[in-house]
């Protein structure tokens, strides 16, 4: 906690164990940004279940400044921006989205697994700092199932309304 300002996690609403309120809210969860992109870029109807539990506060949604960076980057690749153009959106559009949407939290201490994908770290150490859900279809991310369920992280749960487990 810093002495000079206000903590950002407790800003956020988060304490030492996640977030407050984590029964009304359903649970925290990650995303990486294969997932963001398919809410917002490809309009992925698999997805569409995650955003609306998203949109209607039923799930608290965790980040940090480097998923975030990460997700402004890959937004100006060739072909992400003619997806956007395609779709009549721009990178703001979708940054704009995602900030109204997310709750913004300082990095995560190293979890105790390590992923084969140094970029995809970020997200698994989150997930385990908060016991939060992670969704991801990275398959260095999809291998780690059973190392991140002993950390009490569960990769890609059924996404159900007012399934607290999501």
């Amino acid at each position: 906690m810093s002495t000079t300002g206000p903590d950002p996690a407790a800003k956020a609403g988060l304490g030492e164990r996640g977030p407050r309120g984590l029964n009304r809210l359903g649970g925290a969860v990650v995303l990486d940004t294969n997932i963001v992109l398919d809410l917002w870029v490809f309009d992925d109807p698999a997805q569409q279940p995650l955003l609306a539990l998203l949109e209607a506060g039923a799930m608290c949604w965790l980040v940090t400044a480097a998923m975030r960076e990460e997700l402004a980057r890959v937004l100006h690749y060739p072909h992400i921006v003619r997806r956007l153009q395609a779709r009549r959106l721009d990178a703001q559009a979708v940054l704009t989205r995602f900030d109204r949407l997310c709750h913004l939290l300082p990095d995560a201490p190293r979890a105790p697994y390590a992923c084969k994908d140094a970029d995809d770290q970020k997200f698994i150490d989150l997930a385990v700092q908060h016991g939060a859900a992670l969704r991801s279809k990275d398959a260095q991310v999809l291998c780690m199932k059973n190392r991140l369920a002993r950390c009490k992280v569960a990769l890609n749960p059924p996404l159900q309304a007012g399934d607290s487990a999501a």
